[in-house]
């Protein structure tokens, strides 16, 4: 391509406060982290030929991904070596695989994309995405009083009817009224459903006899959870959740195969598949060698690589390694899960960057995949690695 894949096509606004507390009426109250500023008020336009691309290159990620869970689904042999905690083979076997596409019906891919857009995935988080309220409700406002097209406008509509077909009669998250991104994000989830949904916080919740129950004793039967499911494993309690939904007496959403999806050990899964010329149909095979990054379980590369555990979040565990193979760079501020879950080796790819007012920052492009179709970017800036103290910057199309 002859123009850059990115441009920043807005400057900061005057008055940031005012901005701010629109915001906040909106329901991303967030904006403004104590003394820090999480969102950047400029937009980034991402050129419409790049995201098309990326638009397919999602639908056919998701096709394979699926296909891949499909194959696996059942082997605890493979289960161990992508990481899934032994407590969970019961839970994960014991769902029924639902219609392909719907294994998870909300997740997130996130994307390097270079400014020659050339694209590549860098992981799927399939069970817990958080930036729902800045993808849905800030950035096609953003873009609205900017004057710039944004894709994100139906997010709402695809949500309602995931949670259509789920029909959860609770939602959660830990510190739920306290912690504002979890909180902020299932009470945009359940207002965007249009059911009627409870909020809770999952350490009010408990299990009696099977049954999940809140504080105040109500049975819960459906739930969404912005709790991710390999912590099951490690908190306590967690056992008495996972009988809970292997009885029948409590349905979890996402579904709990989706942590077949979530751990990055299928991305290894996918390319070892495909090295190994199986699974995969021919216009599989192209999306797989075109847009997903050599993943192993061993650092088998020559040259520069990445490591991240297998269930890290939030740039927690990363570490970049140089062309020779000496550690580079690694994240200091996210919890390093490797100590709990095995580790993932992929090959680097680069992320654009451009010139924002909090300086030169690299872009992370997340595409939301919600009730099975690809629906909205959502736009992060920050080091070498996204990290816990990276920035919401909007992303719109030019």
């Amino acid at each position: 391509m002859t123009k850059p894949a990115f441009e920043i096509l807005t400057e900061p606004h005057p008055d940031r406060a005012a901005r701010v507390d629109a915001l906040k009426e909106l329901g991303f109250g967030w904006a403004d982290i104590e003394d820090e500023q999480y969102w950047i008020d400029q937009i980034v336009a991402l050129d419409r030929n790049v995201y098309e691309e990326l638009r397919q290159a999602s639908v056919m990620l998701w096709r394979v991904f699926d296909k891949a869970v499909r194959h696996i689904h059942g082997n605890h042999g493979i289960y161990e070596l992508i990481g899934i905690p032994s407590i969970l083979w019961e839970m994960v076997d014991g769902t029924p695989l639902p219609e392909p596409g719907f294994i998870s019906r909300y997740a997130r891919f996130d994307f390097a994309i270079d400014q020659d857009g050339t694209i590549k995935l860098l992981e799927l988080n399939a069970d817990t995405p958080t930036g729902y309220v800045e993808a849905s409700i800030a950035t096609p406002w953003l873009c609205g009083e900017a004057g710039v097209d944004t894709v994100n406008a139906g997010m709402k509509e695809l949500v309602a009817a995931a949670w259509g077909e789920e029909r959860p009669d609770t939602a959660a998250c830990v510190a739920y009224g306290e912690h504002a991104e979890d909180s902020g994000t299932i009470e945009a989830l359940v207002r965007h459903s249009g059911l009627d949904v409870a909020c809770r916080d999952c350490l009010e919740l408990y299990v009696d006899e099977g049954e999940l129950k809140d504080a105040g004793g109500r049975v819960i039967e459906r739930m969404f959870a912005l709790y991710p499911k390999e912590w099951m494993a490690v908190d306590e309690g967690g056992d008495a959740l996972a009988y809970s939904i292997e009885s029948g007496k409590l349905k979890l959403f996402n579904l709990p195969p989706a942590i077949l999806l979530q751990t990055k050990g299928l991305m290894a899964v996918v390319w070892g598949l495909y090295e190994l010329g199986q699974l995969f149909d021919e216009e599989e095979r192209n999306a797989i060698g075109s847009y997903l990054l050599p993943t192993y379980n061993k650092p088998v590369f020559d040259g520069s690589y990445v490591s991240k555990s297998m269930f890290g979040r939030e740039g927690g565990s990363v570490r970049l390694f140089d062309e020779s193979g000496g550690l580079e760079l690694e994240d200091q501020d996210g919890y390093d899960t490797s100590v709990l879950f095995p580790t993932v080796y992929q090959k680097r790819a680069k992320l654009a960057t451009v010139h924002t007012s909090r300086g030169e920052l690299h872009l992370l492009i997340g595409m939301f995949v919600i009730n099975g179709q690809p629906c909205g970017l959502l736009g992060r800036g920050g080091g070498p690695i996204t990290g816990n103290t990276s920035h919401y910057i909007p992303i719109g199309v030019r």
